[in-house]
């Protein structure tokens, strides 16, 4: 029998919207052959989904779930814009989202499809979904985020979502920081990639490094000062990207570290960002 790869799997998965299983079990059976397995799933009562194969879940929306110290996301897939906008779907969404943020193992899609919430896999929900609304759904990825506070902002009608998670002190002042922040990721320009420079990857920084010495050099600028210029543009590099050096969005005078500060005293503590997550509709997969 030809080994069946989860990455198989998972493509049979997105283009039918038929049970992990039964796609392993079709693939299994059609020789790891991807069109014969999903004719095989036609033939196994899987009409509804098989007869999507092939369209795309370009559309969708973000389900968001939030409590005190804990913050969930889920992109759940969709064929139609219409159909992101259905109330059931939406429902669907934020179900899921609410199951993640009950439960610190369900940190993938895949985990989560394969959970039971309220008796009824998370899977076997879906394909009801698509029965019931009638295109191809599928759960593309999960985050969860935790902290001392976590606020959250969905925009766009569930295209885009946003988890901030704060430490120190978690009153009134603070609960509405943690969501203004979460706008401020939703809508900053460039988008922040860390909370501070330490997050920023080192090869990403080092690519611009490069690129940096490369247009010094095609600028005809001395060898003594191209560092000089190198660094100097690293360092403005990492004040658009770093969330804390970024300027406030709803008061682009102050920093976001600054804002940090000022609400942490006005709360009677010191306040620092956590972590983030950022998720737009259609943007690649990452669990």
């Amino acid at each position: 029998m030809a080994a069946i790869s989860a990455q198989s799997v998972k493509e049979l998965r997105d283009k039918t919207g038929a049970g992990m299983m039964d796609c392993k079990k079709a693939l299994a059976d059609a020789g790891g052959d991807g069109e014969k397995a999903g004719e095989l799933l036609r033939e196994r009562g899987l009409a509804k989904a098989v007869k999507r194969e092939g369209r795309e879940t370009s559309e969708g929306a973000i389900g968001m779930a939030l409590s005190a110290g804990v913050g969930a996301l889920v992109e759940l897939g969709c064929e139609t814009d219409f159909v992101a906008k259905n109330e059931k779907f939406q429902a669907l969404a934020k179900s899921l989202a609410d199951a993640v943020l009950a439960d610190a193992s369900l940190d993938s899609a895949d985990a989560l499809l394969a959970a039971e919430v309220d008796g009824e896999k998370v899977e076997a929900r879906i394909q009801s979904a698509i029965g019931t609304i009638g295109e191809n759904i599928v759960a593309k990825r999960v985050a969860r985020l935790e902290g001392d506070l976590v606020g959250g902002y969905v925009h766009l009608g569930g295209k885009l979502g946003v988890l901030v998670a704060l430490e120190g002190v978690g009153d009134e002042p603070v609960q509405a920081l943690a969501r203004d922040l979460a706008m401020h990721v939703a809508a900053a320009d460039p988008s922040p990639l860390a909370v501070d420079r330490d997050g920023v990857p080192s090869d990403l920084v080092d690519k611009e490094r490069v690129l940096f010495r490369r247009q010094a050099e095609q600028e005809g600028k001395p060898e003594g000062v191209i560092d000089k210029i190198v660094e100097g543009k690293v360092n403005k590099y990492y004040k658009e990207i770093v969330l804390v050096e970024q300027p406030f969005v709803k008061d682009p005078d102050r920093k976001v570290k600054a804002l940090l500060t000022d609400v942490g005293k006005e709360a009677g503590g010191d306040l620092r960002v956590a972590g983030f997550r950022r998720f737009k509709l259609g943007e690649s997969s990452e669990s």
